[in-house]
Order: C-alpha cells, then structure tokens, then sequence
C-alpha cells in the first residue's frame, strides 16, 4: 500500500497538512473578531471606512486572482502555501507593534488587508488545487469533510474565545496570536512530503494564453457556470451585510464585542453540522439538489441580520439563529461543489481552474464591500442588510433553473485532456 492509498487516520502527510491548517483556522478567527473591533472600537471606524477596510482585504482576488492561478500551476503548491503563511505572520505581526508604539492608524490596516490579501489568494488557491496532488480521487470528498469539519470547529471556539479574551486584552493582542497560528501552519505543511513536479519549461505558453484556458474550462462548463454565478451574487450582496456587521452589532445594537463573539461562536455550531451531515444530506435529496436547496436556504436564513433590529432585547437569539441556518448551508453548499469541481478538473488545470472561480466569487467581495459601504452611509445600515438579503437570495436562481436543480450524482469522474 502506497502512501496515497492510506486510510486517512494513517496518512501521515494528511495529518500534518490537516493539523497546519486546524492551528492557522483557529488563528484566523481571532482576526476575524479583533480587526472589526480594532477599526470601530480603537479607531473610530465609520461606515465608509470599515467598507474600505473590507475591500482592502478581500481585492486581492481581483486584483490577482488570474495569474495567481497560472504562476500556482508552473510552482510547487506546497512551497507557495509555507511562503504565504510566513507572509501572513509578518504583516499581521505589524499591527500591534504600531499599536503599542502608539502609531496606529486606519491606513495601516488597508496596508496589512492587501498585504493578507495577496498571499491568502496564493494560499487559498493552492489549498484547494493541493487536494487532489495529496489525496486520490476516492478520498477528496472525505478529506475535504474532515478538512471543513475542522474549520468549523475552529470557527465555533475561536470567536467565543476572541470574545472572551477582549475582556480582558487588547484587540493587538489578539493578532500576535494569530501571527503565530501562520508560523505553526508553514512548519507543518513543510513537514508534509508529496511527488507533486513542476511542468518543464518548454511545455509553458504565454501567461495570457494559460489564464484563458482556465477561464474557459470554467464557464463552457454549465454546471461549474451556475456555480460561479450564484456563488458570485450570494458573495456580493452578502457583503452588503459582513462590511456592516460589526458597526451594526457594535454600535446600533449595542450588544458589545464579547455578544459578536458569541454570535460567531454559536452560529459556527451550523457549519459543522453541516459538514457532518453533508454526506447524508446529499444522498437524502441529491447532490444536485443539495446544492439548490443550500443556496436558497442561506438566502433565507440572511434576512436574520436586519428582522434583528425589530427583535429587541431577542436580537441577539435572532443573529444567533440566522447564523447557525448560514453557516449549515454554507458548509454543504462548498463542500459539494468543491468536491466536483477538483474531479472534473485536469491535474494540470487545477490552479487556473480554482484561480479563476475565486477571481469571479471573491473578486466581487471588494465592489460589495465598498457598494456596503456607500449604501450604509446614504441609506443607513438597516436598509442596506435588505437589499444584500433580498439581492442574495435571487442569485439562487442561476442553480435553481440549471441542470443541477434535481440531479441525483454530479459527474464524478475527472476529465482528461
């Protein structure tokens, strides 16, 4: 037995790649708690500034989403990933240097969101492209489900922690903690061993010939083309809410940051619901199915945010509620489509294939950040979470009328040049 072919228990270069990426997860929630709260709290952050600041962190992906995915696919992912994670630590550990050293100000968190951004594109996209290099085709939807299962249980004990420790430390605190989750994550994916190879050089073409062969694999592919669509428009309005979140949580509601931190803990608790019972959801109504029915049911679950503000004293039940609906849905939506979409994709395709759909999902996080952003400012906070709620739940049309809407099986098998 090969050591591709071992039980996943047994798999010693999973279980490092795996054990990496639990610390970084637990890591990346304290980011997601303490950088909101250093912006409004610390920094006085208004609503077009944290829509800014959102941008900042997510324009990356437009930005350089497409080369990433061809110079990913002309380099070895493992060693991409160490050099991202080594970046990540050092920008994040900036911040609360300047802090401390009593220079802190807005631009400098614009500055560390690309900084982050950029290698997290280069991670992100060799992560999901390194699966199917670690794993065989029979146990990448099992190692994505352990994979996901572990973030999720991250995403549950991280923010509830952050929330906790706010209490007692500084948001910059919190950040070093994350600093150092990066560094353990580089140590552990180096200890990992695989045969992956580069591409000789002679095989390469242009640059811009190799993005458009990603591109084009993506979107002649129908069922990969409603994905990417709906995908896309539940990101971009849902950023109408996430930009907002924490000034709504914060400020209009008042429920102070140990009440966000609790609403992401608790609301977690969905995703690795989600991600346990992926399997059994999709053989109860399809896999095809599942995907429709997960992408309507998280447009649903999205107008928590703003009846939140007609809740009174239950408006943090309400939140709570609307984020554990979410994050199920989220959960067994990705993990369906992910797992089809790295069997369909030829091995050489991977990085462009992965570059390109994030270039498309993530790519409209930034416009919706700011969008997010001015709208809060015009029309108020309130209005703007329904426009992102009802502006998400119709971008479920694009799979709700393809092939996938009642399909049984997704194509399994990978396709060859």
């Amino acid at each position: 037995m090969t050591p591709l072919d071992l039980p996943l228990r047994r798999n010693r270069n999973f279980l490092w790649f795996w054990g990496g990426e639990a610390v970084s997860q637990l890591g990346a929630q304290f980011t997601l708690l303490a950088i909101p709260v250093l912006a409004v709290t610390f920094l006085g952050a208004t609503e077009w500034q944290v829509g800014l600041l959102g941008a900042a962190q997510t324009a990356a992906f437009l930005l350089v989403g497409l080369p990433a995915g061809a110079w990913l696919d002309r380099m070895l992912k493992r060693r991409a990933m160490i050099a991202a994670d080594i970046v990540r630590a050092a920008a994040l550990a900036t911040l609360p240097a300047l802090w401390f050293a009593g220079h802190l100000e807005m631009w400098h968190l614009y500055v560390v969101g690309i900084v982050v951004g950029v290698a997290t594109v280069f991670f992100d996209v060799a992560y999901q492209s390194y699966v199917p290099i670690l794993l065989p085709s029979s146990q990448i939807g099992s190692g994505n489900s352990r994979l996901e299962t572990t973030s999720q249980i991250a995403s549950i004990g991280g923010p509830g922690l952050a929330g906790a420790l706010l209490t007692i430390v500084s948001a910059p605190v919190l950040l070093v903690v994350d600093a150092i989750s990066y560094v353990v994550s580089a140590f552990a994916i180096w200890r990992v061993r695989d045969t992956e190879t580069t591409p000789p050089r002679h095989e390469r073409r242009p640059l811009a010939t190799e993005i458009a062969e990603g591109i084009a694999f993506v979107f002649r592919h129908r069922l990969l083309r409603a994905i990417v669509l709906t995908t896309a428009a539940t990101n971009f309005f849902g950023f109408f809410i996430t930009t907002l979140e924490a000034l709504y949580v914060l400020r209009e509601l008042d429920l102070g940051p140990a009440s966000l931190g609790l609403m992401y803990s608790v609301g977690s608790v969905g995703g690795l619901l989600g991600a346990v019972a992926t399997p059994w959801f999709t053989r109860l109504i399809g896999e095809g199915t599942a995907i429709t029915v997960s992408a309507i049911g998280f447009g649903i679950a999205t107008a928590a945010y703003p009846l939140a503000s007609l809740a009174g004293v239950a408006a943090l039940p309400v939140l709570i509620g609307g984020m554990l609906l979410q994050s199920f849905f989220v959960l067994v939506y990705n993990i369906t489509q992910v797992t089809m979409r790295q069997r369909l994709c030829p091995p050489r395709l991977l990085g462009r294939m992965n570059a390109s759909i994030r270039f498309v999902v993530w790519g409209v996080m930034p416009l919706g950040s700011l969008a997010g952003g001015a709208l809060g400012t015009g029309l108020g906070i309130v209005p703007t979470m329904w426009i992102g709620t009802v502006g998400g739940l119709l971008g479920a049309a694009f799979v709700l009328f393809s092939p996938l809407t009642g399909m049984r099986e997704l194509p399994r098998e990978q396709v060859r040049d």
